[in-house]
C-alpha cells in the first residue's frame, strides 16, 4: 500500500514536477484541459529540487511548465482549506503572465496561461461537479469571443469525486481516483480500470520509492504543519460555538449569533459553516459582516 499521500503538496510537487516524471504531468494536464489545449511536451520552469527546501523555500510548491505550443501552465495541489483560494489562483495566474514579460516579450507575444488548481476540499458551493473551468466571456451574450483567450482557470475538487472503479470513464476519473485512493493501491493489487493506464501504473510504482531519508523528513514535517492548520481551524469553530453558548445566556441568542458570525468570519471560516453554526441566513450573515466592517 502507498505510504505517501500524493495530495500533500510536497509529494505532489516531486511526483509531477520532476524531470523523470514529465510524462505524468503531461497526462494530468491533458486529462483536464480541452482537446484543443492538449500538449505533447512540457518544459518545467521550476522543477522539483530538494535544495529549495533546504534553503527554506517550502512554500514554492506549485508547478510551472511551458508546453511545446507556447502555452504556460501553473499546477497546484491545495490540501488545506482556503476559502480565499480564488484570489490566490488569480494571483498565481497573473504572476506567470508577468514572468513571460520578464523574458523580454512584448504584449502581443503573451501566450495563453492556464491555471490548474487541485483542491482536497469543497470550494465551489452549489455545484457537485468535480471539474470546473473558468474563462473570460462576453457578459452580454454569454459567449466566449476569444477576445481574451489568454486566460483559463480550472478547479478540481477531489472531495466531490465519488465514483467507484467500475464507474471510471475518463483520464480525469483515473487521476482523481489515484489521488483519492492511493493509500489502498499497490503494483500487485491495482484495479483493472486504473491498470489499463500506463501513467497511473507508473505513478503507483513511483509514489512509495520517491523519497530518501531527508525527503521523508521534509514530507513528515509538512504533514505535521498541515495537521496543525486543520487543528487550528477546528479549534476556531469549536471556540465560536462555545462563545455562542456563553453569550446566549447573557445577551440573548440573536445577539450572540451575530457576534459568533463576526468572530468566525474574522478567523476565515466560510459562510456556509457560519450559517450552520449560528442558524443565520446567508443574507443575514452578509449584512452583519458589512455592518461590522464599517465600525
Amino acid at each position: 500500500m502507498c505510504k505517501i499521500n500524493p495530495r500533500v503538496d510536497f509529494a505532489f510537487k516531486k511526483l509531477f514536477g520532476s524531470e523523470e516524471n514529465k510524462d505524468l504531468l503531461i497526462s494530468l494536464i491533458n486529462a483536464i484541459v480541452s482537446r484543443e489545449e492538449q500538449v505533447v511536451e512540457v518544459e518545467l520552469k521550476n522543477p522539483y529540487n530538494l535544495a529549495d527546501y533546504r534553503a527554506g523555500k517550502i512554500s514554492i510548491l506549485d508547478i510551472k511548465a511551458k508546453a511545446e505550443n507556447g502555452r504556460w501552465f501553473n499546477i497546484e495541489m491545495q490540501i488545506s482549506e482556503d476559502y480565499n483560494f480564488d484570489k490566490r489562483a488569480i494571483y498565481y495566474w497573473a504572476k506567470l503572465v508577468t514572468e513571460q514579460l520578464s523574458e523580454g516579450m512584448m504584449f502581443k507575444e503573451l501566450k495563453k496561461t492556464i491555471s490548474i488548481n487541485i483542491l482536497d476540499y469543497n470550494f465551489i458551493h452549489g455545484s457537485e461537479e468535480v471539474h470546473s473551468c473558468y474563462k473570460i466571456i462576453n457578459s452580454a451574450t454569454g459567449k466566449d469571443d476569444r477576445l481574451h483567450d489568454v486566460f483559463e482557470l480550472h478547479y478540481i475538487e477531489l472531495k466531490k469525486f465519488k465514483k467507484t472503479y467500475t464507474q471510471i470513464t475518463s483520464a480525469l476519473d483515473r487521476w482523481s481516483s489515484f489521488l483519492t485512493t492511493a493509500h489502498r493501491l499497490d503494483k500487485e493489487h491495482t484495479p483493472k480500470e486504473l491498470a489499463s493506464d500506463k501513467n497511473i501504473v507508473k505513478a503507483i510504482a513511483a509514489i512509495d520509492r520517491m523519497f530518501d531519508e531527508e525527503e521523508r523528513l521534509v514530507y513528515e514535517t509538512r504533514m505535521q504543519s498541515l495537521a496543525d492548520v486543520e487543528s487550528k481551524i477546528a479549534s476556531a469553530e469549536e471556540k465560536g460555538m462555545e462563545m455562542g453558548m456563553e453569550m446566549g445566556m447573557e445577551m440573548g441568542m440573536e445577539k450572540a449569533s451575530k457576534t459568533i458570525a463576526i468572530n468566525l468570519f474574522a478567523k476565515g471560516i466560510d459562510s456556509a459553516t457560519i450559517a450552520e453554526t449560528t442558524g443565520l441566513l446567508a443574507s443575514e450573515i452578509a449584512a452583519i459582516v458589512h455592518d461590522a466592517s464599517k465600525e
